[in-house]
């Protein structure tokens, strides 16, 4: 009962966390167009962004590694009545669908492609940082190919898989084939392994990005899959379960 209780505290600090990122979203949208005190770029700005750079690139895949966290979450709302479980992810696919559009938006007022220029792999801009987060171990391995327009295509990487982190298709279809705590550990277990990748390339994000708008979202993406991780760890303990090596 005791442990029922803290995991909906820590439930309520979570969608605390994921409104506030709603309230925030206007105001991160004027500063990455200019209209926020004069620390973000327009699309008229010097400082807008080039096609190939992180601050683009991230905005790119983060919206494609987004929309899978939001699929993912449907499906499980459908294959579950666990309270707690459809909670999480009502959270994660509110939260993340609004920072995607964010990162579209930005796109659009960078006037800059939603597709990466001249066949560039995903992830390719995190090459500054070693290039060891594309396929490290805490994701399974992850091989690269190219993707559509926001995330709309599934792309040429194996079975689907376009970045650290991410299902692949056949993974997907195993979800929706699950039902009750089945569904439950392995959406756990995809999304542990999905917030690690995207967790990676957020800090990423912070480091190499040079709209000070987008450092701050992704530090903000760091800090709430973190406590994210931490919660679906406890919730996996719960069904006697572990994430995946």
């Amino acid at each position: 009962m005791e442990r029922r209780k803290t995991r909906r505290v820590r439930r309520a600090a979570g969608g605390a966390v994921a409104l506030a990122l709603l309230f925030a979203g206007a105001a991160t949208v004027a500063s990455a167009r200019g209209d926020g005190g004069g620390d973000g770029a327009g699309a008229g700005d010097a400082r807008v962004p080039g096609a190939s750079s992180a601050d683009a690139g991230f905005a790119r895949d983060m919206a494609v590694h987004h929309q899978q966290a939001v699929e993912m979450s449907f499906i499980v709302r459908d294959r579950t009545d666990d309270e707690d479980v459809r909670r999480l992810a009502y959270d994660i696919a509110n939260t993340q669908a609004n920072q995607r559009g964010m990162l579209l938006g930005w796109l659009d007022l960078w006037e800059l492609p939603k597709v990466a220029p001249g066949g560039e792999q995903p992830m390719a801009w995190m090459a500054d940082t070693g290039g060891h987060e594309h396929g490290g171990t805490d994701t399974g391995g992850t091989e690269h190919g190219g993707h559509g327009s926001g995330g709309s295509e599934a792309g040429s990487g194996a079975d689907g898989v376009l970045m650290a982190g991410m299902a692949s298709r056949s993974e997907l279809a195993r979800l929706d084939r699950l039902d009750g705590e089945r569904a439950e550990v392995f959406f756990l277990q995809l999304m542990t392994d999905h917030h690690k990748g995207g967790v990676a390339m957020a800090e990423a994000c912070a480091s190499l990005c040079s709209v000070p708008a987008e450092q701050r979202l992704a530090r903000g993406m760091v800090e709430g899959q973190q406590s994210e991780l931490g919660l679906m760890r406890d919730m996996l303990v719960e069904r006697e379960a572990e994430p995946r090596p």
